[in-house]
């Protein structure tokens, strides 16, 4: 902390310019008060306004000393270069850059406040590249959306056991991995008895244009891959594992008949190739994941989504949690509890479109995927179904078809 009078570090200036509210766009990321949002845009910019997307950068500056209001010529980008440099310089910060968004239209820089704890533990920020998750243990899933570089090579060549699940369902028999370690990857084996349980299932729906393509239920316990072409032979090392299940985008012309948006089919032509290594998609015992490997951007929303009216973007070889399985079933028992907040788990991929947007603009989007994984729908079916007789103290046995698992852990949240 400086001395009464004495000039602020940076901490302490960018700490006390958050808590003004002065500066549109720059904010706390976590109720935590460790990550903060920089908006970043590029002068160059079309829609660059300097009074408002210079104006903290300019602040560096005039509190620095190195720019004079009327002697000084302005110059926004040596400004945003120095507030730049003084935060790669300073050991107080951390950049995020798996946080950060920069070729949305208003780009943004994530930065971690590194406290003196972490620094004599040696602890930072995950760096670029690493394959560890977050030494923030501490960080509310809700406040932050988990993400790790993941090879899947080490996955496929192991047994499950040594994965750290026993691969028996997302609700049996699987020891929790511990924290730090990669997140799991597409499974490459599953018990024959197993193969046909629902817990590893996810229903996809494919639109264009707001209009429904294809639907499909997976029933492969490797998951899923969105793509336009067929996996190659002996690719894996690009494709990842040769046994996911393959959902293949169908050709635009399925629209010639559906005369309000046929006139779409010459852009879908365009960005379709652009989508070829397509994601993976595949639910662990610990939640539903995904990998983008498309040179095509994708964008998402769901239940881990750190924004709800602004766009998530997947970088591309990346593996994201899109679903964390003890959260949602947390959700569940509140509301069979209360039945005030519905459980979340519909998950939305948008490709080659900024996703979210703002509240008010057109939800249309050229090319989307709906992603439910099935275990945690029939949770939430039986658990409607369920909650009424729970009032009346007389329980009802679920429909026929439940899985068993889904019946085990409704059966444990019902419990007083």
């Amino acid at each position: 902390m400086a001395e009464p009078g004495a000039p602020m570090r940076l901490k302490e200036w960018l700490i006390a310019q958050i808590d003004s509210g002065r500066y549109p766009g720059l904010r706390w990321e976590n109720r935590h008060r460790t990550l903060f949002r920089i908006p970043w845009k590029h002068a160059a910019k079309q829609d660059y306004r300097q009074q408002e997307d210079a104006a903290l950068f300019k602040a560096w500056a005039v509190y620095k000393g190195k720019y004079h209001e009327g002697t000084d010529k302005a110059d926004p980008s040596t400004w945003k270069t120095r507030l730049r440099c003084a935060l790669n310089k300073s050991t107080d910060f951390q950049e995020v850059p798996e946080r950060s968004q920069l070729d949305i239209s208003e780009p943004y820089k994530v930065y971690q406040i590194v406290t003196d704890r972490a620094c004599d533990a040696g602890i930072r920020s995950y760096p670029q590249g690493s394959t560890a998750g977050s030494p923030k243990k501490e960080e509310s899933r809700k406040d932050t959306m988990e993400t790790a570089h993941v090879s899947l090579q080490p996955w496929l060549s192991a047994h499950p056991t040594e994965r750290g699940c026993l691969v028996r369902g997302v609700f049996y028999g699987w020891n929790p991995t511990p924290h730090g370690q990669l997140l799991p990857g597409p499974q490459s084996y599953l018990p024959v008895e197993d193969v046909n349980n629902s817990d590893c299932w996810l229903h996809i729906r494919l639109y264009y244009c707001d209009v429904l393509v294809k639907e499909v239920t997976t029933r492969t316990a490797e998951g899923c891959r969105i793509t336009t072409s067929a996996v190659p032979a002996d690719s894996e090392h690009l494709y990842g594992p040769s046994c996911m299940e393959q959902i293949k985008f169908p050709p635009p012309q399925v629209l010639s008949g559906h005369g309000h948006v046929a006139c779409m089919t010459d852009v879908l032509e365009r960005l379709l190739p652009h989508l070829e290594r397509g994601v993976l998609l595949w639910v662990a015992p610990e939640g539903v994941f995904m990998k983008r490997q498309c040179q095509g951007r994708v964008y998402w929303n769901g239940p881990l989504a750190p924004h709800r009216n602004w766009p998530n973007k997947l970088e591309r070889e990346k593996t994201y949690k899109l679903l964390d399985t003890q959260q949602y079933i947390q959700q569940v028992r509140e509301y069979l509890s209360n039945g005030q907040l519905m459980p979340q788990y519909q998950i939305y991929l948008c490709f080659g479109e900024e996703y979210p947007t703002r509240a008010g603009h057109p939800f249309q989007k050229l090319i989307m995927a709906h992603v439910e994984p099935v275990f945690a729908r029939e949770l939430f079916h039986h658990a409607q179904r369920l909650r009424p007789t729970l009032l009346r103290n007389s329980p009802q046995p679920c429909a026929p078809g439940t899985s068993s698992h889904v019946l085990h852990v409704l059966k444990q949240l019902c419990q007083p």
